[in-house]
């Protein structure tokens, strides 16, 4: 497998001279009929199965895929290899930024300290602890990179330390489908045990008798988490099923409350929230549901003392906050303790023994609340910025007054604080680093509102460089994600200085179907209100033409995965608006996928797109699916990227989005696919390797801008 790789990028980047033209896809037509409609898709062919991929030596269909891919890839490196040297160049600059020996900020758990760290030019992270001080030696506890060793991919999965701190159970996938073994490392030998676990998501919650984990394991089908067993570690005795989940709209899985009190499982939809708790000093009892599973109805739990807290939204879109008894945790026996405010979305927590935590999002900003649990007063930390995002960092520790929190800015890296909840004092821990220097002062950043077709406000944050800014329109790269209730909050990027010190602006449209006004924002973007998500991106663009920031030929489109059915959409709708768009690991084929659930995650993704063998749903799925609605028009020039090991969006869906593109594409524009034949979702694996694409998507960008260096 290996050798073939080796050939096949050869061929890749060997290749140099242009290849005039693109390539075009054998056709093979395949009818899918659903509710009496006949669809002919002509590149149904080009999917494959994990062991067609696998295999040690193709098939004739797999071969074709390949062949076909490469020519793609070939056709893509061969057409933008006058820009190279540019590549060459902002990936160096992006590299240059990052501290190679990069180190965490400490924290405090069961007795250590822990950390990670990075070495020069090493790919991956070294993971450390301290006994009782800051001072005392270092204990590496798992070296990342002498187990990346061999690996084109590498990627840890959960690092659990057992109770009485003497095992590490760590997961590692080394094929990119985020399906991991996990292993055991005895912390006083340094052994790693011969026992291991296949086939799980990484991660396991350890029982208080420092012996017996519980983990999940993975539907080789679906991808999904679907069973919870129990493991002796060091025993030959065979693994206890202790839950099969049969709905398969589910993702399942296990932890340990951070109390250390309860094992529980969880199990999450997109609607539907379900808990199971065990107390961890019995490992072997029977788990309990926390409240029945009978409505829709999302919460969190945490647990503290003798008491659950409970994050939720019963009778509460956007959530409140509850309490009971761990002895009765039915919903009868919930109390409230912070009410529904229609203006505020509760999203998370921190308890601590004299304060309680919350994360909330007001006006679209995320704020974190202080509330002393014996005066009752309570207070906001002022961040000192208009636009901004924060975030409850890591917090092991009950009894301290000491909150860590993170805070970044559209032009402030990512920085950790400690804040003294009773004398509200800060304490700067760290900031990233930006090697070469970084300016702030140099940057701005805005907050301006554009107006949707139905009336709806539209928040876009945007940053530019104060130097680079003109008195006339210019480059401006817009990105929106749109799904899921996940809100892109404005946050900083070192790699994103390329652009802007290039004289590109960036912005951020925050698209319903994130939650950026609480929770009917992300309803009036899911489902049967997803086109909302299409039109508010559609939208922000054309505010920011009339605002005079850019014009259809300097604006730029870009959205990966879910964002990448959104760019996908607005070429369709909008396609002379843009003068490039990028679409990363994108969903575009969305009727054929959410019509078969044998597709990985297929079947736990139906409350947030439709289930289109209901025909309501299909009906409106196949009226924005960008495969199923491509015409014969003249598109934006596109670059499109995808992870042939892909486990969220499968490879074949972009495969064929630039196949029939192809088929429809008019006029003078490029249409580019970059297919990552080592990654998966994310892209490669390690601290550099990843940027090589960055620096592709970058390059593609600046060339359309007239940018050449």
């Amino acid at each position: 497998m290996k050798i073939k790789l080796c050939i096949f990028l050869l061929l890749l980047f060997g290749c140099m001279s242009k290849i005039k033209s693109p390539p075009i896809a054998t056709i093979k037509p395949h009818e899918l009929t659903m509710h009496g409609d006949t669809r002919i898709d002509n590149y149904y062919w080009m999917r494959l199965t994990d062991e067609q991929k696998k295999a040690e030596k193709y098939d004739d269909q797999a071969q074709k895929v390949v062949d076909y891919i490469s020519e793609e890839n070939k056709y893509t490196q061969s057409n933008l290899s006058h820009t190279t040297k540019l590549q060459e160049t902002l990936y160096s600059e992006i590299v240059s930024r990052i501290k190679k020996d990069d180190k965490s900020v400490p924290y405090y758990k069961n007795g250590y300290y822990y950390y990670s760290r990075y070495e020069k030019n090493k790919e991956y992270r070294i993971h450390c602890r301290k006994e009782g001080s800051l001072e005392a030696d270092e204990e590496i506890i798992l070296d990342e990179n002498k187990l990346a060793e061999g690996h084109d991919y590498f990627a840890v999965g959960g690092r659990v330390v057992s109770p009485d701190n003497n095992w590490l159970a760590f997961g590692v996938d080394t094929v990119s489908r985020r399906i991991y073994d996990i292993y055991f490392k005895n912390l006083k030998t340094g052994k790693v045990i011969s026992q291991t676990i296949s086939n799980s998501t990484g991660s396991v919650a350890w029982a208080n008798d420092n012996k017996t984990v519980f983990y999940t394991s993975k539907n080789q089908t679906t991808l999904l988490g679907e069973k919870i067993w129990r493991h002796k570690v060091g025993e030959k005795s065979d693994d206890k099923l202790m839950y099969h989940e049969k709905d398969d709209t589910f993702y399942n899985g296990v932890y340990k409350s951070k109390s250390g009190k309860f094992i529980i499982i969880y199990h999450s939809s997109t609607l539907i929230s379900d808990y199971q708790i065990l107390n961890a000093d019995n490992p072997d009892g029977t788990f309990k549901r926390f409240t029945p599973r009978d409505f829709n109805h999302e919460y969190s739990i945490d647990h503290f003392d003798d008491k659950f807290y409970i994050i939720t939204n019963w009778k509460a879109e956007n959530n409140r906050l509850m309490e009971t008894s761990d002895q009765k945790t039915s919903i009868s026996n919930w109390k409230e303790v912070i009410s529904h405010r229609k203006d505020v979305h509760l999203l998370s927590m921190e308890i601590f023994t004299n304060h309680l935590v919350i994360s909330e999002r007001k006006n679209g900003l995320r704020e974190l609340r202080i509330i002393n649990q014996g005066s009752g007063e309570d207070s906001y930390i002022d961040f000192g910025e208009d636009t901004y995002t924060s975030w409850i960092s890591v917090n092991e520790e009950f009894n301290t007054n000491l909150l860590r929190y993170t805070f970044s800015s559209l032009t402030t890296p990512f920085s950790t604080y400690d804040y003294n909840m009773d004398t509200k004092k800060l304490d700067l821990k760290k900031r990233d680093e930006v090697v070469g220097g970084y300016d702030s002062n140099k940057y701005a950043s805005e907050r301006m509102y554009a107006t949707a077709r139905d009336g709806k406000t539209i928040p876009i944050s945007l940053v530019y460089r104060k130097d680079k800014k003109l008195n006339q329109p210019q480059n401006l790269l817009l990105y929106a994600y749109g799904a899921y209730g996940s809100t892109i909050d404005p946050y900083f990027s070192s790699v994103r200085l390329s652009l802007l010190d290039r004289g590109f602006i960036y912005a951020i449209a925050h698209v319903r179907g994130g939650q950026i006004y609480g929770r009917q924002s992300y309803d009036d973007g899911k489902v049967l209100n997803k086109k909302n998500t299409f039109f508010d991106f559609i939208d922000a663009g054309k505010h920011l033409i009339q605002e005079k920031y850019t014009i259809s030929e300097k604006l730029y489109a870009q959205g990966g995965s879910a964002g990448g059915l959104l760019i996908g959409a607005v070429v369709n709708y909008e396609p002379l608006m843009w003068k490039g768009a990028i679409a990363a690991v994108p969903f575009v084929d969305a009727v054929t996928t959410m019509a078969d659930p044998t597709i990985p995650l297929t079947s736990g993704e139906w409350d947030e797109w439709g289930d289109p063998r209901e025909k309501k749903y299909y009906d409106y799925m196949l009226s924005y699916s960008p495969y199923d609605q491509i015409t014969d028009t003249e598109y934006p020039n596109m670059l499109v990227t995808s992870g042939f090991f892909d486990s969220q969006v499968q490879y074949w869906e972009p495969l064929k989005y630039v196949a029939k593109l192809r088929d429809s594409w008019q006029g003078y524009n490029k249409l580019y696919l970059h297919m990552n034949m080592e990654a998966g979702h994310s892209g490669k694996s390690g601290r550099f390797r990843r940027y090589k694409e960055y620096a592709l998507e970058y390059a593609f960008l600046l060339d359309l801008g007239g940018i050449k260096k």
